[in-house]
């Protein structure tokens, strides 16, 4: 008899009929673009069993634990999905309950979620987490998401090369800072690519960049992308949605500019033709018109500290509309680069000067936005 009550009572509640709920969605530390400065839209999914004549019910706790349940429409089969309005900012706590007569038969909870802004980063190593000295987030308020889930956004940002540091982590925290709520960002960057191997499957160029991983070449003696990194720029903006995130952060250019190799250099005007067609095809598919910020960016090392031919190619996209203005990172050199200033890559205080450049550019943009809304 003893050994049937320990059975029964470590059988799933589900045998017994006692209602379940699971969330999907939202997921912790995830950030959801907002849509004015003042709230969002989230959209609550997940799974329950055993849930015949229950109500769902979501609320939104602030730090005080304050939030008032609502109702949420979400169908009545056992996989639900709805959207609420939330308040901006977070963390918040979000809970959501099966109830009953007045009651409560299940409940379950995600104990970080914001709404924010959201930024996707794309382009290089300085893009990415090739700096010399890891970044970890001060404000508790940034978050980093790979292809499947959200991370809280210390270095390095999963979902980019690399294993150093990046920008990411004081960019953020001087976003929220400012805005006063979560930042979230999107890292897909990766290290030593050329603008050409971003451009799509079909897009042909005459001579390939240093590196050739990801180009191969035509029966005509041309070359092209594999298409790897666009599609996986493509597959974030959809994966996101249109206005799931406030706009593309592009730091791309030293794998263009002045290669030993001069025939692998590529001129300012097909680097302008090749980041339109990105941002011009990118923004199709993606079905809205994402902003881009382009950075100003061709440093290698001492004595080889900019390219004119590109970086007039970048500030060109800025001029015809196809751009915002990004910073001008050539301008960071010295003890703000690695090896004490003899490298490509930023040293820790180079990244978070990189960043507060970044912020520079982003806020009076953002307070523009907002502003409209």
């Amino acid at each position: 008899m003893r050994l049937l009550c320990s059975l029964l009572a470590l059988a799933p509640l589900s045998l017994w009929g006692i209602p379940e709920i699971k969330l999907t969605s939202p997921t912790d530390y995830q950030v959801t673009q907002r849509q004015t400065r003042s709230e969002g839209r989230l959209t609550i999914a997940g799974v329950r069993k055993d849930a015949s004549g229950t109500q769902l019910e979501v609320r939104q706790l602030d730090a005080q634990g304050k939030g008032e349940w609502r109702q949420l429409e979400a169908g009545s089969d056992d996989a639900f999905s709805g959207t609420i309005i939330a308040q901006a900012g977070g963390w918040y706590r979000c809970e959501a309950r099966l109830t009953k007569d007045g009651k409560a038969v299940a409940e379950t909870s995600v104990a970080h979620v914001g709404i924010g802004e959201i930024f996707l980063v794309a382009g290089q190593s300085n893009s990415a987490n090739h700096g010399e000295e890891k970044q970890k987030v001060k404000s508790g308020l940034v978050s980093s998401f790979d292809r499947l889930n959200w991370h809280a956004g210390d270095d390095p940002q999963r979902g980019a090369s690399g294993t150093g540091g990046s920008f990411m982590p004081p960019l953020g925290d001087a976003l929220a800072a400012k805005f006063g709520v979560p930042i979230g960002f999107i890292p897909i960057g990766i290290g030593a690519t050329s603008v050409r191997e971003w451009l799509p499957v079909g897009i042909p160029f005459p001579a390939p960049p240093t590196l050739v991983y990801r180009v191969t070449k035509r029966p005509d003696g041309r070359w092209e992308s594999n298409g790897v990194a666009y599609g996986t720029l493509v597959s974030r903006l959809k994966q996101f949605g249109p206005h799931g995130f406030r706009a593309v952060l592009w730091h791309q250019g030293e794998s263009d500019a002045n290669q030993k190799d001069a025939t692998r250099t590529l001129p300012g005007n097909l680097y302008q033709e090749h980041l339109t067609r990105i941002i011009h095809d990118s923004r199709v598919a993606a079905g809205w018109d994402v902003p881009w910020f382009v950075a100003q960016v061709s440093y290698h090392v001492p004595g080889d500290e900019a390219s004119a031919d590109i970086r007039e190619a970048q500030a060109a996209l800025w001029k015809s509309g196809v751009a915002l203005a990004g910073p001008d990172s050539d301008a960071l050199k010295s003890e703000w680069r690695q090896s004490n200033g003899k490298g490509v890559h930023f040293s820790g205080p180079g990244l978070r000067e990189h960043a507060a450049r970044w912020a520079d550019r982003i806020t009076p943009w953002l307070e523009q936005q907002l502003g409209q809304k």
